[in-house]
């Protein structure tokens, strides 16, 4: 996935959860929209490069939107949680998830579920429904491992109870966290954080809940698939 021209700057502050001031490299100070309702551990650090995209829509109160940080001055994260689904989707389509290749037809956000809406719903002919639930991941600690989820997730908890009902109903029910970081090398459920969703995430995989990484390459140019990591659970 291409991204549109981006403009860098460096952060000032993150407040409000969905607001961020910065100061463009032309020396502008401006305020963007952060499209992320998560805490962004260790991914909104003072002063560090940012790089927003611009809308020319004159609807919108907030023409710009953050789309990526270096942390900690060697790595890009994309902050932006509305680009995964559209990453992973780009990559299924061209074969790039090789557990996931082969299905006919892809539809994005179907109804499911307890009033839910499942990322990506997989059908072929002759193959069980495959229901999809993608992951943004940007939490790397210090321990130099990657973890979901960075804040407590009751609603990310839901999911993994719904994908377990797709199992028991005879479909197919995947966890996929599109590790939106270049420092990750691998997953593991965020105990530490939200010990709730780490049991849950255990109980949906012994229900048959398959569990997938793939992290992307991201520049200021571009965000794609490029390599499966490894999940541990234990």
């Amino acid at each position: 996935m291409q991204f549109p021209e981006l403009i860098e700057g460096r952060l000032i502050k993150r407040y409000k959860r969905f607001l961020a001031d910065i100061e463009l490299i032309t020396g502008e100070v401006i305020t963007a929209h952060c499209p992320n309702t998560g805490s962004m551990r260790r991914c909104q650090q003072e002063n560090a490069r940012v790089w927003v995209s611009k809308s020319n829509n004159p609807k919108r109160k907030l023409a710009y939107t953050w789309e990526i940080v270096e942390v900690d001055k060697q790595y890009l994260a994309c902050i932006n949680t509305g680009l995964p689904n559209k990453v992973i989707g780009e990559a299924m389509a061209q074969g790039e998830i090789s557990e996931l290749s082969g299905y006919a037809v892809q539809k994005a956000e179907v109804k499911y579920g307890q009033g839910s809406r499942i990322d990506w719903l997989l059908s072929d002919e002759d193959r069980p429904l495959c229901y999809v639930e993608v992951k943004n991941v940007t939490l790397l600690e210090e321990d130099g491992q990657g973890y979901f989820p960075d804040a407590v997730t009751d609603r990310g908890r839901k999911h993994l109870y719904e994908l377990a009902d797709m199992v028991q109903a005879g479909h197919r029910a995947v966890l996929l966290f599109c590790v939106s970081h270049t420092g990750i090398e691998s997953v593991r459920p965020a105990a530490h954080i939200d010990p709730k969703y780490a049991a849950a995430i255990k109980d949906a995989v012994a229900q048959g809940v398959e569990v997938l990484a793939y992290r992307a390459d991201i520049t200021p140019k571009h965000i794609e698939i490029v390599k499966k990591l490894p999940v541990e659970l234990s």
